[in-house]
């Protein structure tokens, strides 16, 4: 069978012939006449079998009669990541290039501004990540009701991204009807209960065993410790003569450190990870595709989308944490019916990551073969000293080895240490240190007061402690409250003066500002002077004359003294004309 067996138009047939492609890959075979029937795809196969081809062929010529409209596009494809989305969109140029088909790719890292203006101008080819999509949407950029054909590629990647929930806001905004296409390369539960939310009556289409490797690619692994890895990669590069390789890391962070241990070794090599800005992901990647650099240090942001073609070799230098991804990693190379080569580094603590590869596999991955690295080999039950294991990375039959600094959530034996190494017990410093190491002192508490104070001591009652002693004990003893009774007792306290201010002195007594409002200043004033300052003097708070208030010779005695009686009305007249009398006279007399 060929493309011309499967119903294309005339145009679209000559677009695949000139790409160089005669006869359809297994999955494009029976696709492609599904979908131009109208039904709902679902298909399950492997990267690298052509998934991309078998929808973007057949919706060229579904959207070949009809016209766009302004924010209106007439299919919608959604990838994971920018890759991909880039990879849909060179397939529709490719393809498409004999029909007057409009496209937009709406990705992250790229103007709002452009990308506004190619929905302004309509588009039947809408290719965007599920974030930048939603953006655009929000801002009232782009309308969804006219959307005929929705394909949903590589969605057991949106699922390990967290992607499902905004694929779910996307579907809802969408036509009821409509035709969808769902793709991808592995089908567990949560795939197929996606499958079943988002299909209708869908043609289920599975060309290869999920989750398998391509029968073209070599593979071998090697075991060796940490700190031997890169001088392990290097020895494989030059032993085997690579040319044009992928390099997976399982951090970003490792990303950037093997690109430059291999850029000094003097090797050409680019690195790409998902935290670079698009501009320089998209500069690294045509240099790649340039052969201007020789190997490609990346994360698994490129293990999916990215149709190189003569790619020679993948080489793992992590162990993937999902066993997946190392399919998806391995098959970026042998594509397209050609042979490829797959290498793993791993480590002793990686038993149980490369235990669920193998599972996956179906059968363990054989030995790699390269006598340069008989020295550094080692077997899957030594010890890795120096490495970071990670934790999740430690075999189960290494659970007895040390959790260092690269351990599990970074614990060894002796709390929170390094390398396993028991923390030494913290010493003293200064005074306190020299106090530390002295005996107990088995004298009283008071023994070292009365060297510093005893005429405090001994004017201070037995009955009443002093006042910072008292002060000591009620504190302690309001700090054994319950918090609401100690807040309560704090409110009432408040404005109360102190109860010992009577044992602190005339000077402390002095300093309060109840007591000096202005912030006077004390003078020195003699014994033999009488003044008024800030406090009150001895003499007014003492009564000199025995509480009478008066001199003894002045003094009436109460029991002598007689009480004045009432006046009659008749006795009052007398008394004011005496008075009146004796008035007149003294007049007189003067």
């Amino acid at each position: 069978m060929d493309f011309a067996d499967l119903g294309l138009s005339p145009d679209t047939l000559k677009a695949v012939i000139d790409a160089g492609y005669l006869t359809p890959t297994p999955i494009q075979a029976q696709a492609i006449p599904v979908v131009l029937m109208g039904r709902d795809v679902l298909g399950v196969a492997q990267t690298g079998t052509g998934k991309t081809a078998a929808f973007t062929v057949p919706m060229i010529d579904i959207l070949a009669d009809g016209r766009s409209k302004a924010r209106m596009p007439r299919s919608l494809i959604i990838a994971p990541t920018r890759e991909l989305a880039a990879q849909i969109s060179d397939n529709f140029i490719k393809y498409g290039k004999y029909h007057p088909l409009s496209m937009a790719l709406l990705i992250g890292g790229e103007s709002f501004t452009d990308q506004e203006k190619a929905l302004d101008r309509g588009v039947d080819v809408l290719i965007a990540t599920p974030g930048r999509l939603l953006d655009l949407y929000e801002r009232g950029r782009i309308l969804l009701n006219d959307v005929k054909i929705m394909v949903i590629d590589e969605a057991d990647r949106m699922l390990d991204m967290g992607f499902i929930p905004d694929v779910e806001r996307i579907v809802s905004l969408l036509p009821k009807i409509r035709q969808t296409l769902f793709f991808s390369a592995t089908m567990d539960k949560e795939i197929r209960k996606l499958a079943d939310k988002f299909l209708m009556n869908p043609k289920e289409i599975s060309v290869t065993p999920a989750a398998s490797a391509a029968t073209t690619i070599e593979q071998g692994i090697v075991t060796v410790r940490t700190l031997d890895k890169r001088e392990a990669l290097r020895r494989i590069l030059r032993a085997k003569n690579v040319h044009n390789a992928f390099i997976f890391c399982n951090r970003k962070k490792d990303v950037d450190i093997l690109f430059k241990s291999l850029e000094k070794h003097g090797f050409s090599a680019v690195a790409l990870h998902g935290d670079m800005p698009q501009s320089k992901r998209n500069d690294m990647l045509a240099k790649f595709k340039a052969n201007e650099a020789e190997l490609l240090v990346c994360s698994d942001v490129a293990a999916r989308g990215l149709d190189i073609s003569d790619v020679s070799h993948v080489i793992n230098f992590d162990v993937p944490v999902n066993a997946e991804d190392y399919v998806h990693r391995i098959g970026r190379t042998g594509r397209a019916g050609k042979t490829g080569h797959a290498y793993t580094l791993a480590t002793p603590s990686d038993g149980r990551l490369l235990g669920a590869v193998e599972q996956l596999l179906k059968g363990p991955i054989p030995p790699l073969d390269v006598p340069e690295l008989a020295e550094l080999a080692v077997g899957a039950d030594a010890v890795d000293e120096g490495g970071n294991t990670r934790g999740r990375g430690r075999s189960r039959g290494d659970r007895s080895a040390p959790r260092g600094r690269g351990g599990e959530r970074g614990r060894s034996e002796g709390g929170r240490g390094r390398g396993g190494r028991e923390r030494p017990p913290r010493e003293p410093r200064g005074e306190s240190a020299s106090i530390a190491n002295e005996a107990p002192v088995q004298a009283p508490v008071y023994a070292a007061v009365e060297e510093i104070a005893p005429v405090a001591l001994q004017e201070a009652s037995p009955e009443q402690p002093p006042a910072q002693e008292n002060q000591e004990i009620e504190t302690q003893a309001a700090d054994e409250r319950p918090p609401r009774e100690r807040k309560e007792r704090g409110k009432r306290e408040r404005g109360r003066p102190d109860r010992f201010s009577d044992a602190r002195g005339a000077e402390d007594r002095a300093r309060k500002t109840r007591r000096n409002p202005h912030g006077i200043a004390e003078m020195d004033i003699g014994d033999n002077v009488v003044a008024f300052g800030g406090f009150t003097p001895a003499f007014l708070l003492v009564d000199p004359y025995g509480g009478k208030g008066v001199p003894p010779e002045t003094a009436v005695v109460e029991d002598e003294a007689e009480e004045p009686q009432d006046e009659t009305p008749a006795e009052r007249s007398d008394t004011q004309a005496q008075d009146g009398g004796a008035i007149e006279q003294a007049a007189a007399t003067e």
